[in-house]
C-alpha cells in the first residue's frame, strides 16, 4: 500500500492541530491518527489478500478463543457491537462454512456460534498474516521505544479507566 493510498483516504487528525493547541489535545489526536492508520491498513490488507472485513476477523477471533462457542449476545458484548451487526457478519459466515450454529437446548432463541474446522484454518492462516503486518509496522521502531510506548499507554490506560470509574 503507497503512503499516497492511506494520505488519501485516512484522516491525519493531527493535522487539525495547531501549535497552540495545548499539548494533551495534540497528544491525543496523534494517538487518533496511529490507530486511523494502522486500521485502515488492516482493513485494505483484509480485504485485498483475504476477500474479508475487519469486523469478520474480528468475531473469528473471537470465537476462536471459545472453542466451545459463544452466544451471539456474548459476541456482542465482546465486540462492543449490536446484535443485528453480528447476525449479519454470523450469517455471512455460516453461508460460506467458516462458523456453525447449535441451539440452546434450554432457551430455544439463543444459538450457540463456533468455528468450523474451516473457520479454524481459514483464521489461523490470516491471524498469521496480520501478525506480520503489525510487526512489519513496528519493525520501524527501536525496542525501546516499543517498551517505552508500551508503558505509557498502559500508564494512560490505567488513569482513564480510573477516571471513568469515578464518574460512574
Amino acid at each position: 500500500m503507497t503512503d499516497s493510498y492511506l494520505n488519501a483516504t485516512t484522516p491525519d487528525l493531527e493535522s487539525r492541530a495547531r501549535p497552540e493547541d495545548h499539548g494533551d489535545l495534540r497528544l491525543w489526536l496523534r494517538l487518533l491518527t496511529c490507530c486511523n492508520l494502522l486500521e485502515s491498513d488492516i482493513r485494505s490488507r483484509l480485504r485485498t489478500e483475504y476477500e474479508t472485513t475487519l469486523p469478520r476477523f474480528d468475531l473469528m477471533a473471537q470465537l476462536l478463543r471459545a472453542p466451545e462457542g459463544m452466544k451471539m449476545s456474548e459476541l456482542s458484548r465482546h465486540m462492543m457491537v449490536t446484535n443485528g451487526n453480528i447476525t449479519g457478519i454470523t450469517d455471512q459466515l455460516e453461508k460460506e462454512g467458516m462458523v456453525e450454529r447449535n441451539k440452546v437446548a434450554t432457551d430455544r432463541r439463543s444459538s450457540i456460534i463456533k468455528l468450523t474446522a474451516k473457520g479454524k484454518r481459514t483464521f489461523r492462516k490470516m491471524a498469521e498474516s496480520h501478525e506480520q503486518w503489525i510487526q512489519g509496522v513496528m519493525a520501524g521502531m527501536s525496542e525501546k521505544s516499543k517498551k517505552n510506548l508500551f508503558e505509557a499507554l498502559g500508564e494512560l490506560k490505567l488513569i482513564v479507566q480510573t477516571q471513568l470509574t469515578l464518574r460512574s
